[in-house]
């Protein structure tokens, strides 16, 4: 039995949700993949898939053995990428995880730039607000907003991560302007749909105060907040590099300056994350070095 051959097929039937897709994508036979795989289990003394007339799963030995093969393909393909880039430029296919609105406002636009520099790295981004699992998402790298909590990953800081309290004028005009973090609590502020419900905003100042926040909407999305606020609709705590060119224009206006928004962590830093094994990659080290180039010289990613 080829192990690796039997791997890769394994892998692709999980990936692929059934044996047919898993041939299709592979651009074999249905049949050989079938004997690679039923040869890996007949080898390992276990069923690794629950076969049905509709479906494939995986039983419980095959979710442990899927979680250790997908680890081992992706450090094999890592290491026959790292090695042929020893002689020459960064290349390759360079899978990246980035923030929805951060990708579409400060990634995008520099972009035509990194490929004119690195023209044989090949880009996969994927857009998503959730929190990654590079191993089993097979990717290179992500980017993360925030304090980094996840257990054995490097992070590199490439800009700071502030929080503002901030409103359009118009709003200001007819509501007052807040005074101290107690007085948001009357005011109409837009909030951030994390899992509660129950919306606190913690401030670092003069003393330390966690103010119970309400308002007429809640969203999931940072850029529907935003234009909210922009449209008078009430209050917004975002972050520094999303609202800054809207604070440099007017069209918002910073609250308690002289207070910290949700210190610790709800802050922290705008983060490039990779695994150990990614330290030594040229095309990783490229993309994060062509970051830090652009995020780390002014202007920064909105006011701090």
């Amino acid at each position: 039995m080829d192990t690796f051959a039997a791997l890769k097929a394994f892998v692709m039937v999980v990936e692929s949700g059934g044996f047919s897709s898993a041939s299709r994508r592979m651009g074999v036979a249905a049949s050989s993949i079938t004997r690679q795989v039923d040869a890996l289990e007949n080898s390992l003394g276990t069923l690794l898939l629950n076969r049905s007339t509709r479906n494939v799963t995986l039983t419980h030995s095959g979710e442990s053995y899927f979680e250790h093969a997908t680890r081992i393909l992706a450090d094999l393909e890592n290491a026959n990428i790292d090695v042929s880039e020893i002689s020459g430029p960064p290349r390759g296919l360079l899978r990246i995880s980035l923030p929805v609105a951060f990708a579409r406002l400060h990634i995008a636009p520099i972009l035509p730039a990194f490929s004119r520099r690195y023209p044989d790295i090949q880009l996969d981004l994927t857009m998503t607000d959730s929190i990654v699992d590079l191993v089993e998402q097979r990717l290179d790298m992500t980017i993360r907003l925030g304090v980094v909590e996840s257990p054995g990953v490097i992070a590199r800081k490439l800009a700071p991560h502030k929080r503002l309290i901030c409103a359009a004028p118009d709003y200001l005009g007819e509501h007052g302007v807040p005074q101290s973090p107690a007085e948001l609590a009357s005011h109409n502020c837009l909030t951030f749909a994390y899992g509660s419900g129950i919306n606190r905003w913690s401030f670092a100042g003069p003393s330390t105060e966690t103010i119970c926040v309400s308002g007429n909407l809640r969203a999931n999305n940072s850029e529907v907040i935003r234009e909210a606020a922009i449209g008078g609709m009430g209050l917004a705590l975002m972050p520094s590099w999303l609202v800054g060119s809207d604070i440099e224009s007017g069209r918002l206006r910073v609250l308690l300056p002289e207070w910290e928004a949700n210190p610790g962590g709800a802050d922290g830093a705008i983060s490039a994350v990779f695994l150990p094994n990614r330290r030594t990659s040229k095309k990783v080290r490229a993309f994060v070095d062509f970051l830090s180039e652009r995020f780390g010289s002014p202007p920064l990613l909105g006011p701090h």
